[in-house]
Order: C-alpha cells, then sequence, then structure tokens
C-alpha cells in the first residue's frame, strides 16, 4: 500500500471526505515501522498511543473542533522530551530515564492534534554526522542500506523518507537536520537560532542548538514551522517576534537575487552534485531569477571555530551526566570520585568522550585565549560576512553535502573527514542564520542529491517560497 496524499492539506481532506481512515493510516505506519526494523529508524515506539490518539482525533475531525495539524503522523528526535515517554540521546548514560514534561515544540504539536508515534535513533547527545554513534546501533540509509542516512539527526530523516510517518522533528547544531535530508532525499529546514525554543531539547551546543522539521514537500515543512515556532517564557534566548504563515506565503512568488559563492562550487565537490545544482540555477534564470557571484571570505574557518566552540560547549553541558543524579550509575563505584569517573567511561560513547575532552582541553588554563576565545572572534567575523552578503542578495545557494551518502564505516576511524562532511552546513549555525535542504535529484548511483538555501535571520518564508518554486520544477 502507498501513502495516497502527496501532503498533510490532501490528507486532511481525505479524512474529511471519508476517503481515508486515520485509525488504519496509523496501522500503516506502524506496520511499515515494523517491516522496515533493519533500518533502526526508531528507538521508541508508541504503538498503543498513536492508535488511541487516532480514534480520539478522528472524532474531533468528525465534529470539527480539531487543531491545525489533526491526523499528522509526527516522528521526535530522541533528545526531545515527552512527558513520561523514555528520553536516551541514544546514550547508554540516560537509559531508563523518563522526564516529567513535554518539550515546547513537541507540546505546540500535539496542542494542534498531531499523532506522536515515536522516538527516532540518533547520534549520541546529537554529535555525529552519519548516526553511527548511538547505543541503539547505527540507522540505515533507506535508498541504499551500505550507506549511512546522514546525522546527527539520522532516524528521524530516514523515519520520513522511508514512509514511517508524515513529519518528523530534528535538530541542527551544525547541520544535523540538512544534511541527512540530503542524504536521503527529503527536505530539511533549520531555523533562525532563537526562532523555536529549545526547552526540552537536550543540550549539546547551547547557543548552535535549533529544533527543526523533516517532510516529503515544502507545504508541510511550513505548515510544522509556523505551529512550532514563537516566543516562549520557559527560553530566554527565544525571540520575541510575529510570526507568519508560512504556509500561505507560499503561494506568493517574489524576484529574488539569488547569490553563488563560487568557492563552495570548487575542488572537493563532487561533479554529479555541482552539475544537478547548475542545472537547478539555469532552470531559475529562465524563470527570471537573478544569480549574483558572491564572496564569504572567511567560510574557509567556520569548521575550526565550530568544533572548537561547539565542543566547549558541550564538555560544559554534560558534565551534569555523573551518576549522582539520574541515569546510569556504574557498580564498579568506591569513592565518590570513582563513581563521577566510572559512570561517564561506562555510560559515554567514544564520540561523545571525544568532544568532551577538546571542549575540556580547548577551555583549559594557558588554551582559552589561543582557541575559544579566538574562535569567537572568528565566528563573529563569519557573522559579518554573511550581513554583508544580504545586503546585496536575498538568499544564498549552496550544496548542502560535498557528496553524497557515503558507506557505513568509511569515516569512522578518523574523525577529520566525518567532521568536515559538514563544511557546507556550519556557518549557518555559526551565523545563527536558517537553511534548508531541498533535494534536487540522484547522483550516478542512484543516490539523493541536495541543494541548500540560506538566508538572512528570521527570513524563513523567502527559503519556502524559493524552494516550493524549485519543488514545483
Amino acid at each position: 500500500m502507498l501513502i495516497p496524499y502527496k501532503n498533510y492539506q490532501e490528507k486532511i481532506q481525505m479524512i474529511k471526505n471519508g476517503e481515508l481512515d486515520l485509525v488504519e493510516n496509523v496501522r500503516f505506519f506502524l506496520s511499515n515501522i515494523e517491516q522496515k526494523k533493519e533500518l533502526n529508524a526508531f528507538n521508541f515506539v508508541f504503538a498503543d498511543e498513536a492508535v488511541t490518539d487516532a480514534q480520539r482525533i478522528t472524532e474531533k475531525i468528525k465534529n470539527r473542533k480539531h487543531g491545525k495539524l489533526a491526523g499528522m503522523v509526527v516522528a521526535v528526535k530522541d533528545v526531545l522530551s515527552v512527558k513520561e515517554k523514555p528520553l536516551t540521546c541514544s546514550s547508554k548514560i540516560l537509559k531508563d530515564f523518563a522526564p516529567l514534561y513535554t518539550a515546547t515544540a513537541v507540546q505546540k504539536l500535539i496542542d494542534e492534534d498531531v499523532i506522536i508515534i515515536g522516538k527516532t535513533n540518533c547520534d549520541e547527545f546529537a554529535m555525529g554526522s552519519s548516526n553511527e554513534n548511538s547505543a541503539f546501533g547505527r540507522v540505515l540509509n533507506p535508498v541504499d542500506n551500505s550507506r549511512v542516512p546522514g546525522g546527527s539527526s539520522g532516524g528521524s530523516a530516514v523515519a520520513v523518507a522511508a514512509d514511517l510517518c508524515d513529519v518528523s522533528l530534528g535538530t541542527d547544531t551544525g547541520g544535523s537536520i540538512r544534511q541527512p535530508a540530503a542524504f536521503c532525499g527529503i527536505f530539511g529546514l533549520k531555523p533562525t537560532y532563537s526562532l523555536v525554543s529549545r526547552y526540552g531539547l537536550t543540550a549539546f551546543a547551547s547557543s548552535f542548538d535549533t529544533i527543526g522539521p523533516f517532510a516529503k514537500n515544502s507545504n508541510d515543512t511550513a505548515l510544522v514551522l509556523e505551529v512550532i515556532a514563537g516566543h516562549d517564557e520557559k527560553d530566554s534566548t527565544s525571540s520575541n517576534i510575529n510570526i507568519p504563515d508560512y504556509s500561505k506565503q507560499l503561494k506568493e512568488k517574489s524576484d529574488f537575487v539569488i547569490g553563488i559563492p563560487t568557492h563552495f562550487f570548487a575542488e572537493g565537490l563532487q561533479q554529479s552534485t555541482k552539475d544537478s545544482i547548475f542545472s537547478v540555477v539555469e532552470k531559475l534564470k529562465a524563470k527570471g531569477f537573478v544569480f549574483k557571484e558572491i564572496s564569504l571570505p572567511n567560510s574557509e574557518y567556520a569548521i575550526a571555530a565550530y568544533y572548537i566552540l561547539s565542543t566547549a560547549e558541550a564538555s560544559s553541558n554534560l558534565a551534569r551526566f555523573d551518576g549522582a543524579r539520574y541515569g546510569y550509575r556504574s557498580d564498579e563505584s568506591g569513592s565518590l570520585e570513582d563513581m563521577y569517573v566510572n559512570s561517564r567511561t561506562e555510560g559515554f560513547g567514544k564520540e561523545v568522550k571525544r568532544r568532551i575532552m577538546l571542549g575540556t582541553y580547548v577551555l583549559s588554563s594557558g588554551y582559552y585565549d589561543a582557541y575559544y576565545l579566538k574562535a569567537q572572534k572568528v565566528r563573529r567575523i563569519i557573522k559579518q560576512d554573511y550581513d554583508n552578503a544580504f545586503k546585496e542578495i536575498d538568499m544564498i545557494l549552496s550544496p548542502t553535502t560535498p557528496t553524497t551518502a557515503f558507506k557505513i564505516g568509511e569515516k569512522t576511524d578518523d574523525p577529520l573527514p566525518m567532521y568536515l562532511s559538514d563544511v557546507y552546513t556550519t556557518s549557518a549555525n555559526l551565523a545563527g542564520i536558517p537553511g534548508i535542504n531541498i533535494p534536487i535529484g540522484k547522483d550516478e548511483a542512484g543516490l539523493p542529491i541536495g541543494m541548500q538555501l540560506l538566508a538572512d535571520q528570521f527570513n524563513e518564508f523567502k527559503l519556502l517560497q524559493l524552494s516550493k518554486v524549485i519543488e514545483e520544477l
């Protein structure tokens, strides 16, 4: 059985017309999750609750007293709190932990009558670019099971791409929504930092972390964003701005000036990716869009600055996982110090420990000025580059990833090539600007190719408008 609708608007119309049974729709997704278990996309599936919610929401739809997203089936990355459901961050150290509250972004969706079908697998504490660093095992790419799905939100991307739900939530700290979206051939939006509340999100790097949607089309991406965005008193960093109706703005057509950073298309970019992107560029030119070559002179320092700053914040944020208050505690505990050391050594995975050590090092006496302080200055300069560029253009068009999905195990021995797979995505997190991945075709091996659009802060509507144009092309 195939999903009989293209987007949520078609789905809700079919339910109202009696052409689609929501309970059967949920059971279809649950059956698919079971049949495609080898993909390992989910850490936890809420089967009984999902069916019960479908029955309840069906009645609300019949009585025309339903929310904005009634019946949309959503999967949530396992770094976001759902009250009294497991929250593990795909780590042994949070085994058996269940939070007492629900993350604001998730609660906003629940308030609009979505159905939460489960929690998705991810790289441990969202640290990774391949979803191979999970205590629950690696996630497989549904297009080619020998390939990675991207990370850290690999499970969320796979859940949408493999028809295990309608939409999913992921998080993006250095590209963790856009990169897996590119590898799996779907849409993935990283909002402006502070547009979506981080309350209920387990912190990795607090000044970078953002929550955003995965979907199969621009319409659903826009709908979910307008629900989860907005000010939250529980998050002091969330911006108090008016949230536009992104889904309605999709219909508006604008004459955008689009910047192309030529150095993003130099050595190291897969040829088929480059060809596919410039094929889209030619089609957009034919529709009247204007393109302009731009320079982002300090983007070459983005990876170095990002991994210094994000690991520093991670070492600070993850200090709370010590075996004393909640989560995993080692059985080999003698003294208090032994308990701390053994619990963290046994509870954290290899990549998390590597990043904690890197972060502790760059924050240590004698190295703080040389690394951390310098990286903060570089971050400001990179932000200034984008500010200057957006004075002349509306958006920036670039690759999302240097290559299509790489083989499982290909980059696990040496972390540097893995870190470099984020070369096109990290600068948006450093600058706090929004970005979206748009699927634009496949390479010679049949693997999805993604293209990235970036806009100035709080200009998600531009990204979504152009995304819709490209989708229709």
